[in-house]
């Protein structure tokens, strides 16, 4: 018998987090894309190089480091505005 794939969606404080661990301690894989997605990003990494190079400096933080709300809502803003560079990181 295969196992369930459970996804857990919702915003910020809804208990993604809280419900992962339960079924974590019930015995579930849990993959957490969040954590993954911060690790790839990571500076220094080849994710980071890639968001860099796609959509430019102004999108990380001034120490070329973790991005904070102004530098993330450009990111997400050139990610999802249509042109050739969001195409290529959708890709």
């Amino acid at each position: 018998m295969t196992s369930p794939v459970i996804g857990l969606t919702g915003g910020i404080g809804s208990g993604k987090s809280t419900v992962a661990r339960i079924l974590a301690d019930l015995g579930a894989h849990v993959i957490d894309a969040d954590r993954i997605g911060h690790e790839v990003y990571r500076p220094g990494t080849e994710g980071h190089a890639s968001v860099v190079a796609t959509f430019g400096p102004g999108v990380v933080a001034a120490d070329g480091g973790r991005p904070g709300p102004s530098p993330r809502r450009t990111r997400t803003s050139r990610a999802f505005r249509p042109s050739r560079a969001s195409r290529t990181a959708r890709a």
